[in-house]
């Protein structure tokens, strides 16, 4: 029996979603995506008769501006239209770019229904019909490969995992917002969360990680585990991995988090999504959307991880909300063990000398944050924002902008290449709210902004918005907030 050729849809261009990036074309192998050297929008053209549809560019494009379909046979179709008519979910459409009249079919939209195979009198849609054999589908094949280990055995990855992430036994906030997140993931999947403990005598992080929703704790502790060094992390994390097969995987983007979260990555050969903003599950196929900026802020992209497991993402401290902490709570805990030889090791740390100025330029904790963007117009105007911050017991920061312009110290940088900030009360101070600094803010408690341009991004997100100039609104502030306190004092 002749073995039929496996048959692969094609993809095509939603003009109206591209925003002219130019990634996809060099992500197809088979050059089949150009420019129109006439348009001067910069919209590539998809030549469909070289195509393969490996679906790469749909991978890399940040704006979702690609779609599989399935050209019907031309020599056997009639342009009757029949085909068009039956389809229940209207998948099936004329191609407008092809003059021939020959309708293609959108497999997103197609249920599978088999309707306009029954209703084609030409036997044009006999090709589709295999195609949607399930053991034929390119999409099936795909999870199929998920799902076996080097020996061909099937394996299931399930669970969502969060590195709890500490320096000398002190826990990093992050780890508790990842739990946050990383519960609703696993609702969503019907699965569970683990923590994941590497460390030297750090068993009272395993009751902290079940207080703030893990339902399993997988710790290794080890004296050669005490202070974070990549390898022996790396090893411990394979292993567990290997062993477990965990479905997502989350680690906190601080500097440890970064450094640790591209090993994994790289030696799992998977992916990883860096700095996200948001995490969701598209319960349908199973796949965490990782949501983060791109091309400097300018879009936020909505990346998966298609055809590798574990799924990984790293997210920002400050980003998501901390989990009410629940003393009571107990889960199942897993203690395992593997060899680590010191010697073989070649990082050595001989010591840790804290920053003494740590405390004081992490902007990251604090309640209350007053901000000044280039509205501020020089430096010596920071005062009045100091002085502001001041009488709220709280600190300043600053956009990109003013620390460009040497107004402000980079630790005070609020922002996508700066600090990303939940404070309970963030002031804006002539800042116009672009993108890359919305994203390091716009999950403040109260955000209030001050600002002469009425149409200024700051104000879609700030709870209290004040159109004027930042030079005679504060000033008054400062003097009625000094009255009331003189006032308080006084009684």
């Amino acid at each position: 029996m002749v073995k039929k050729k496996r048959l692969r849809p094609k993809v095509r261009l939603i003009g109206e979603k591209c925003i002219g990036c130019s990634r996809c074309e060099p992500s197809c192998p088979a050059n089949a995506i150009e420019y129109d050297t006439h348009d001067t929008q910069g919209t590539p053209i998809v030549n469909v008769a070289k195509c393969i549809g490996c679906k790469k560019c749909m991978k890399v494009c940040p704006a979702g501006a690609f779609e599989l379909i399935y050209p019907i046979t031309d020599e056997k179709c009639k342009s009757c239209g029949e085909c068009i008519s039956v389809c229940p979910t209207h998948a099936i459409e004329y191609d407008t770019y092809d003059i021939r009249g020959i309708p293609v079919i959108t497999i997103d939209k197609c249920n599978g229904c088999r309707k306009c195979i029954d209703s084609c009198s030409s036997s044009a849609l006999d090709d589709f019909a295999f195609y949607l054999n399930k053991d034929n589908h390119e999409a099936t094949e795909d999870n199929s490969k998920l799902e076996k280990d080097s020996d061909g055995d099937k394996v299931k990855w399930k669970g969502v995992w969060v590195f709890v992430e500490h320096i000398d036994g002190k826990p990093n906030q992050v780890s508790w917002e990842l739990l946050g997140i990383g519960r609703e993931l696993a609702s969503d999947l019907g699965t569970g969360l683990s923590a994941v403990i590497f460390g030297y005598n750090v068993e009272h992080l395993i009751m902290e990680a079940f207080g703030y929703g893990a339902d399993q704790v997988y710790i290794i502790d080890h004296p050669t585990l005490k202070y974070y060094r990549t390898r022996p992390y790396l090893d411990c994390f394979v292993y567990l991995i290997n062993k477990y097969h965990p479905e997502i995987l989350l680690i906190g983007a601080t500097g440890l988090g970064r450094d640790l979260a591209s090993a994994v990555a790289t030696a799992l050969n998977t992916g990883l999504t860096a700095d996200c903003t948001k995490l969701s599950i598209d319960k349908e196929k199973r796949l965490l959307e990782q949501t983060r900026p791109a091309f400097g802020g300018n879009v936020m992209a909505t990346i998966l991880t298609e055809n590798a497991r574990p799924q990984m993402a790293s997210v920002r401290p400050r980003v998501l909300p901390v989990p009410p902490f629940k003393k009571e709570r107990i889960g199942e805990l897993i203690r395992e063990s593997i060899e680590l030889n010191e010697e073989a090791i070649a990082t050595k740390i001989l010591e840790i000398i804290p920053l003494n100025n740590e405390t004081e330029c992490d902007i990251r904790s604090a309640e209350i944050i007053v901000s000044g963007g280039k509205g501020m117009l020089e430096k010596k105007n920071f005062s009045i924002l100091e002085e502001l911050a001041s009488l709220l017991g709280g600190m300043v920061g600053g956009s990109r902008c003013a620390v460009d312009a040497g107004w402000i110290s980079h630790e005070r940088q609020v922002g996508q290449t700066g600090k990303t900030v939940r404070p309970k009360l963030y002031f804006a101070c002539g800042i116009s709210g672009a993108i890359q600094h919305l994203v390091g803010m716009q999950n403040a408690e109260h955000i209030i902004a001050i600002n002469k341009d009425k149409d200024a991004p700051i104000f879609e997100v700030a709870h209290v918005g004040i159109v004027g100039d930042v030079f005679e609104i504060v000033p008054p502030l400062i003097t009625s907030l000094k009255e009331k306190m003189d006032t308080h004092s006084n009684l």
